[in-house]
């Protein structure tokens, strides 16, 4: 793996890190504290990083434009749309399985947590609706699932691209849901060559997440997805 690839691997996880340091920095000072603290420091340290990631894939960006199989923008547009379709259909499959077959609660803890604090600090909302679709999209997929695609098989490295997805956000009890998403994004990257459009859908779908949990309460929530449950299970049947 190229060495510009570890240094994006290491100033991610450093970002995610940097909240232990960072978040208690800003409290001190009298700048925020609390949920504002936490939306400052992460909307600045993923700034940070989102810069310092693209620029380490200029060489990346270079070898995509010479490529004559490199997909047109009228397609990667199309794909990125399909795919926020693709993806939260999957993601309805997965939670499906998890709640009706394997008995596991649905809805995700990690979820409600960064909505809390969107709602108390709605700065943070440009976490998972801007930066962490392109870091994660980089990361999990063009590096790690790129990698080991190269080296294997698509179905192996969608596996552990997806495991890894899921370690990293903490919700290993929904993994299932995880390695849903992992194979959409995976699909939409290799089906177009450019880890834009897996960037596109996931900002697409992060935002549909996060204005339906804005706008609606836990319980309309949980009553849209027994719905949403209910017709993809006769549908099956």
């Amino acid at each position: 793996m190229p060495k510009r690839y570890w240094i994006i691997i290491i100033t991610y996880v450093a970002t995610q890190l940097s909240a232990l340091i960072g978040v208690p920095v800003l409290a001190s000072l009298g700048i925020a504290r609390g949920f504002d603290a936490i939306a400052l420091w992460s909307v600045i340290s993923f700034t940070i990083a989102t810069i310092i990631i693209i620029a380490l894939l200029k060489p990346d960006m270079k070898e995509a434009q010479m490529r004559s199989d490199r997909s047109s923008g009228l397609k990667i547009f199309g794909w990125s749309i399909a795919g926020v379709f693709l993806a939260l259909f999957a993601q309805a499959i997965a939670a499906l399985i998890e709640t009706e077959l394997l008995g596991i609660p649905a809805g995700s803890e990690n979820t409600m947590d960064l909505m809390n604090i969107a709602r108390e600090a709605p700065l943070f909302i440009l976490l998972p609706v801007v930066f962490a679709p392109i870091t994660e999209e980089i990361i999990f997929r063009k590096v790690i699932f790129g990698q080991i695609y190269k080296r294997s098989n698509f179905w192996l490295a969608v596996i552990i691209s997806a495991l890894v997805f899921g370690a990293f956000h903490f919700d290993f009890q929904h993994m299932l849901v995880y390695f849903s998403m992992g194979l959409v994004f995976a699909f939409l990257y290799v089906k177009t060559k450019s880890i834009i459009t897996p960037i596109v859908a996931h900002m697409a779908m992060n935002s549909f997440v996060v204005l339906s949990q804005l706008f609606y309460s836990e319980e309309d929530i949980r009553r849209m997805q027994e719905q949403l449950q209910t017709i993809l299970t006769g549908g099956l049947l």
